[in-house]
């Protein structure tokens, strides 16, 4: 398989790696936060502001890459902040101190993620796009599985010592980062640009990207304003009466089935379009959150889940796809860091938005709205917006 070069290769296991550091972490985060004392209206504050910074960071840093035509450092410096924050969480419970390592990670993750797509999409052709980014979601889609069982394994030897973990965490992490050290940039001319680079500096190229960009990347922040945490959909089988472990063995289970079809739905969206492909991960998507409006037993949502899992499949890698071949080689980390900057603010008010429509009309409400919405920006994604079949010169 010419397509999975060696660059292809590092960046994937990065992903696996910090994946398995990070998700060892995200079922035990919020039950770590309130034992040390945070309020649960605390933990809300910290999310959302490191998320924030985490989106907005994306498209800083993915326009100073292409400026500098440069995407190792960028990639290595991410990996390195992200797996140092793990154990700074474990140094101290101060609130003060665990916003500060909470940031840490989530910058980290916005310097890099401009730069790792842009340079995976260097590694691949028009016609390659797919399978290139379905491999790496498929390989990062691993870790999630990895990490939450091994999270499962240390508690059940040793219940409720969660501070251990975050050092854990950070052997993953440290491998991650030695392997970042092998990455080397392609030969590329940095853009020729005297002007500062202001934080908010991304946004112009908003004005200046193609029409095919903005409409497509408008449909993908409307269905972004709808599409909540994956935390509603827990807590929606936890209600029906899902006990905790099996509620986390359903999180496992559908990042299995996201890990194994990534792949080759990304060879499929190389064969039969990426627009296609995209738009039945969304139908897919309606599916699942109108499934969530029955209450049902474990089979049920065992189903929905493996629907889950295949919707991200379709979705997540090919959307990256899909703008990596619509707009131009040098601006393929601004426009996707534009992208997944705005995606970032957009998941944090969907889930602001959800729980508000939850609380006030109840889940089965919820979750309606969301797939209504999301028929609307199926049919708005398979009208408006055209796949080129080569890349923007």
């Amino acid at each position: 398989m010419k397509f999975l070069t060696r660059t292809v290769w590092i960046l994937s296991f990065i992903s696996l790696l910090t994946d398995v550091a990070s998700e060892m972490l995200y079922p035990i985060m919020p039950i770590y936060l309130e034992s040390v004392g945070f309020s649960v209206l605390l933990i809300g504050i910290l999310e959302g502001i490191a998320e924030a910074i985490a989106g907005l960071s994306k498209g800083y840093f993915g326009k100073w890459s292409d400026n500098s035509g440069r995407r190792a450092p960028f990639i290595r410096l991410g990996y390195t902040l992200s797996a140092f924050s793990k154990p700074l969480m474990a140094v101290t419970t101060f609130p003060v101190w665990i916003f500060l390592a909470r940031t840490v990670d989530r910058l980290g993750k916005g310097i890099r993620t401009g730069a790792r797509d842009a340079l995976l999409s260097d590694e691949a052709t028009p016609a390659t796009k797919g399978r290139v980014f379905g491999f790496h979601r498929s390989m990062d889609t691993m870790g999630a599985v990895a990490g939450p069982s091994l999270a499962l394994l240390y508690l059940y030897i040793y219940p409720a010592s969660y501070r251990p973990m975050f050092l854990l965490a950070f052997i993953p992490g440290v491998l991650a980062i030695g392997l970042s050290f092998f990455l080397k940039d392609r030969k590329a001319r940095p853009k020729e640009s005297k002007a500062t680079l202001s934080f908010f500096s991304f946004l112009h190229y908003w004005k200046t990207s193609p029409a095919s960009y903005r409409k497509l990347v408008g449909g993908l922040l409307m269905f972004s304003l709808v599409n909540s945490s994956d935390v509603f959909l827990l807590l929606r089988i936890k209600q029906a009466g899902l006990s905790d472990m099996a509620t986390i063995g359903v999180y496992i289970f559908y990042n299995i089935v996201y890990a194994i079809a990534a792949f080759p739905l990304g060879v499929l969206a190389d064969l039969a379009g990426l627009k296609r492909v995209f738009i039945a991960g969304l139908l897919l998507f309606v599916v699942v959150y109108s499934g969530m409006t029955v209450n049902s037993g474990w089979y049920w949502y065992g189903l929905l889940f493996f629907l889950y899992g295949l919707y991200a499949a379709a979705t997540e890698g090919i959307s990256k796809a899909w703008i990596s071949n619509i707009t131009k080689k040098n601006d393929t980390a601004t426009a996707i860091g534009t992208y997944t900057g705005f995606q970032s603010i957009c998941a944090m008010l969907a889930s602001a938005l959800t729980g508000w429509l939850w609380f006030r009309f109840g889940a089965e409400f919820a979750f309606t709205v969301s797939a209504l919405m999301t028929l609307i920006v199926a049919f708005y994604l398979s009208q408006a917006t055209t796949e080129p079949g080569k890349t923007v010169a």
